[in-house]
C-alpha cells in the first residue's frame, strides 16, 4: 500500500468536506465551510492511496513561533495504518521548514499525539485568539473534553 502525500488544491475541497462530514456531525472535528477551507487551502496536506483521498490535516499558523495541527482525518477502513501519524509528521516537517518552534493540538485522541511526542499542557496556556476564533464555534463549547497538547520542534 503506497501512500502519496500532496498539498491540497481548491478542486479538492468537495472531497475533503465529504470525507470529514461524519466527524463534523459527531462534533469530533470543527466544521469549516468551503470559504474557510479555501482561504486556508495552503495549510492542508492530503493523503491518497491510488486516486482515493484517505485523509488530510492542516498546519495552521498562529504566531511566528506557534502552529497547530488541526482537522486531522483518516477515512474509515484506512485507520490503524499509520496514515494519520504520517500526515502529522508531514505537518511537523512543514512547521520546521517554516521556523515554527512549537506545534499545538486540541484533540480527543490524546494517546495518538503522545505517541508522536506531544505532551499535555493546561488549556489555560492556549493563545486567547485560538479559544475565541475556533472554540466558540464548537457545538461542545464551553464544556469541552478535548485535551491540549504541544510538541517542541
Amino acid at each position: 500500500m503506497k501512500i502519496r502525500f500532496s498539498k491540497a488544491k481548491l478542486t479538492n475541497i468537495p472531497a475533503m468536506q465529504e470525507l470529514v462530514r461524519p466527524e463534523v456531525e459527531s462534533g469530533v472535528i470543527l466544521e469549516r465551510n468551503s470559504d474557510e477551507v479555501a482561504t486556508n487551502i495552503r495549510s492542508y496536506t492530503l493523503a491518497y492511496i491510488g486516486d482515493e483521498l484517505v485523509g488530510f490535516t492542516a498546519l495552521h499558523i498562529h504566531t511566528i513561533e506557534l502552529a497547530e495541527v488541526r482537522s486531522l482525518i483518516v477515512k474509515d477502513g484506512f485507520r490503524g495504518q499509520k496514515i494519520g501519524e504520517q500526515l502529522v509528521k508531514c505537518a511537523l516537517e512543514e512547521g520546521m521548514d517554516l521556523g515554527i518552534k512549537r506545534v499545538l493540538s486540541l484533540t480527543y485522541k490524546q494517546s495518538f499525539f503522545e505517541r508522536i511526542g506531544f505532551v499535555e499542557i493546561p488549556k489555560e496556556s492556549l493563545p486567547e485568539h485560538k479559544i475565541w476564533a475556533d472554540c466558540i464555534k464548537c457545538k461542545h463549547f464551553p464544556i469541552c473534553n478535548e485535551v491540549s497538547l504541544i510538541k517542541e520542534l
